[in-house]
């Protein structure tokens, strides 16, 4: 992939997997947020989500 232009500025492209955790809900600065995230890279950065398994992912 080559980008042509007048801007030297950096771009960063971030690319989300195409897999959804089993997500019951989210807490994000300790506030409950439902629905969650499918996962960490569609919820914001810091949030937790809390698998219906009982286990958590940070989402740091």
């Amino acid at each position: 992939m080559f980008l042509l232009g007048m801007n030297e500025s950096v771009v960063r492209v971030m690319a989300c997997p195409l897999y959804c955790l089993d997500v019951e809900y989210m807490t994000c600065n300790g506030t409950k947020v439902t629905p969650g995230r499918c996962n960490c890279c569609l919820a914001p950065k810091g949030c937790i989500l809390h698998l219906s398994d009982g286990t958590s992912v940070n989402c740091g």
